[in-house]
């Protein structure tokens, strides 16, 4: 665990271990929870689908493919719990592959109209 103040910067970095070197990572979805057991009912999106929900998410410069870094300011859940749980979904995809969701980004599904 890391303990850390309200609104403190968290610098988060992800590192893939492989020996191929044609390997991307990507941050799809990064979700915030108030227990380590339930990351659908109760929940806070910092990013999902690879767009940004959170305005203090911000990535980092990595000169490698296979790390990525990313920031965002800390918070906490109403009713004074003072944890927060982070689940987070990277793809990995090979490089330069741009039908891969690596280089797709930001996905918004669209909604669906009822039929009468």
């Amino acid at each position: 665990p890391y303990y850390v103040d309200i609104n403190q910067d968290l610098f988060i970095e992800a590192y893939l271990h492989s020996s191929d070197s044609n390997l991307v990572l990507f941050v799809d979805t990064c979700v915030a929870s108030p227990t380590p057991y339930n990351f659908t009912t109760v929940t806070y999106d910092i990013i999902r689908n690879g767009c940004v929900r959170d305005s203090t998410y911000a990535t980092y410069y990595s000169p490698y493919r296979h790390i990525v870094r990313f920031t965002f300011n800390a918070f906490q859940f109403i009713r004074n719990n003072p944890l927060v749980y982070l689940q987070c979904e990277l793809a990995v995809c090979r490089a330069y592959d741009y039908s891969s969701r690596c280089y797709q980004g930001c996905i918004t599904r669209s909604k669906r109209e009822a039929s009468s």
